[in-house]
């Protein structure tokens, strides 16, 4: 079994969120999303170590806020940067050469299933790389911003939406961070940092439930998937 240390980046601003709280503080059915996420992996019996990134401005509060949980558990607390790609160096930066994989999983995707995990740390130990996604199922339309006009229907075959964790060997992420500034374009995930490296990242089919909370009403829907029986 391999040895796995996770990542989880809750520095950032939650712009779009809204509301007096960080996106990863706020509660969902009597406990902040942050601790959802980082409970989903302190129950795996291969994660060693859990990084939970956080902005430097809000470390003192919440470690003192949450000190007998922290004290108990396998967590370490890294501050962030100032973007998401920062953060997640810094933490990887703190990661032991002896652990064989890493995972990156988003602190606001609070849902995911146990079986999932299993299933992309499985793939990762074989392939070296492996991330959740689904097959896109809704028609895509490319729209102008300024306008709001449709400018092209994009075909959905073979498209799928990525989800966390997705899960690295240790050192094939150093060396995709370490290479990081080097690529071209915008760059919207840690797998592809990795493929930008010539790596060939592979897919574990996903699940529904495991969304990311960006909205009040994903907090809703969150919230209505912990009441089913």
């Amino acid at each position: 079994m391999s040895t796995v240390a996770v990542i989880i980046p809750a520095a950032g601003r939650s712009a779009r969120f809204g509301g007096p709280e960080k996106k990863p503080f706020v509660q969902l059915g009597g406990r902040p999303l942050w601790q959802r996420s980082v409970e989903l992996f302190l129950a795996h019996a291969s994660v060693v170590r859990v990084y939970l990134v956080l902005a430097a401005d809000d470390r003192a509060a919440f470690i003192e806020q949450h000190a007998a949980f922290l004290s108990s558990t396998r967590i370490e607390i890294v501050d962030g940067g100032e973007e998401r790609f920062e953060s997640v160096a810094n933490a990887l930066n703190r990661v032991h050469n002896d652990i064989e994989l890493v995972a990156v999983h988003d602190a606001v995707r609070p849902l995911t299933p146990m079986k999932l995990i299993d299933a992309v740390f499985a793939a990762a130990a074989v392939h070296g790389a492996a991330m959740p996604a689904i097959p896109v199922a809704d028609t895509l339309k490319r729209v102008d911003d300024m306008t709001k006009r449709i400018t092209e229907t994009v075909p959905r075959a073979g498209l799928w939406a990525a989800q966390t964790p997705q899960v690295f060997r240790r050192d094939w992420l150093v060396a995709a961070y370490a290479k990081r500034r080097s690529v071209t374009g915008s760059i919207t995930d840690d797998a592809q940092l990795v493929e930008s490296l010539g790596h060939a990242v592979y897919v574990v089919p996903g699940s529904p439930i495991n969304f990311k909370i960006t909205t009040r009403d994903d907090l809703a829907l969150a919230e209505a998937v912990l009441a089913q029986p």
